[in-house]
């Protein structure tokens, strides 16, 4: 007698595949701390950085004046003014408040009439260059220079897609894709090597294209409601509008998380410790971290370095992400970083099947 053929859904049940997926689903949804840590902490990474770096004037301006005969008139004029938090103090004592971060800048009084001003600060740090250009404009003004140009008053860029917390969410997005696919992929596997787990799988008939594809699918999973919890918290408490196709920015948000689930499968491929593991990690993620543009633009560095930087995973991503969300750039716009995207998410899955152990 012919036996009885499965229905798709008896079929399915017994696939090794999805059983991998649901084991991978119902571990995750068991452990609080595992939820807080993918969906609560990535808020909180963003209320806390959105607050930081929100839109805001320059609230005050912290200046020493070096002790000497003019030393309580410069202060006085600089006082007529709130923004400017003004300390007379002797030579030694500036200089160890700027050096310390404590002041923005230090005014040295002229000792006679043939003497002039001279203004100490570190150029490297942007709120000394424009505490020296504020500063001077305030005394050079009082001592009777007159502006002979007509300045309007300023327009403010406020409107959303221009403030610097529009520019911030897209790079921190594409971080939380990154943190989620190494981590979220590469701890568990390397866990499951350490708890003897994977050698049970030696005795299945399972292919291990199958466990790494349900593990990387499972991140997938994880990561939609993840990344649109971080969308909306984004939209209702700082008025992040995405200018472009919102389709396309899910689109871009699988295709990284397919690209870093990837990564995480390769670099847990071969190591059997947590300690290796996470040294492996840090080693992909810094130079995503530094490099890639979270909290900056990525052109910031020299132009010989930019084509390995537009190379390295992370860049595209945030590239792809800002073009879409701020500029309303479409699909087809952005088919470089996209082939970027998916020639690391292959290449690393090929790779981490080749050289995947299961001990």
């Amino acid at each position: 007698m012919n036996e009885p053929r499965s229905s798709p859904s008896q079929s399915r049940n017994r696939s090794p595949l999805w059983q991998l997926v649901l084991a991978r689903l119902r571990e995750f949804y068991r452990e609080p701390e595992a939820v807080f840590w993918v969906y609560g902490f990535p808020i909180l990474i963003v209320a806390a950085l959105g607050i930081a770096f929100r839109n805001k004037q320059v609230e005050h301006v912290n200046v020493d004046v070096r002790a000497g005969a003019s030393a309580e008139t410069v202060k006085k004029v600089l006082e007529k003014d709130e923004r400017y938090v003004v300390e007379i103090n002797d030579a030694a004592t500036a200089q160890t408040r700027l050096r310390t971060g404590k002041i923005d800048l230090i005014v040295v009084p002229p000792n006679n009439a043939d003497d002039g001003y001279q203004y100490v600060y570190d150029p490297a740090r942007p709120e000394c260059v424009l505490a020296e250009q504020m500063v001077n404009n305030v005394l050079q003004r009082d001592a009777g220079r007159e502006d002979k140009l007509r300045i309007k008053a300023p327009e403010l860029l406020e409107e959303p897609g221009a403030r610097y917390i529009d520019f911030l969410v897209p790079g921190l997005l594409g971080m939380s894709l990154m943190g989620g696919g190494l981590y979220g992929v590469g701890f568990v596997i390397t866990d499951m090597r350490i708890r003897k787990l994977l050698k049970r799988f030696i005795a299945t008939p399972m292919k291990k294209s199958h466990f790494l594809a349900g593990i990387m699918i499972s991140r997938l999973v994880f990561m939609v409601p993840e990344v649109l919890i971080l969308l909306l918290f984004g939209r209702y408490v700082f008025g992040v509008v995405i200018q472009g196709n919102v389709l396309v920015v899910v689109f871009l948000i699988l295709l990284g998380a397919f690209t870093f689930s990837g990564l995480g499968l390769l670099v847990a491929s071969r190591a059997k410790t947590l300690e290796t593991v996470s040294g492996l990690m840090n080693l992909v993620m810094l130079p995503m971290w530094v490099l890639s543009g979270i909290f900056f633009s990525s052109q910031r560095f020299p132009e010989a370095a930019q084509p390995i930087i537009k190379l390295i995973p992370l860049t595209p991503l945030n590239d792809a992400l800002r073009a879409v969300m701020l500029e309303g750039a479409t699909l087809g716009s952005q088919l470089t970083p996209i082939g970027i995207l998916a020639g690391w998410g292959v290449l690393t899955f090929a790779l981490a099947l080749k050289w995947f152990r299961w001990k």
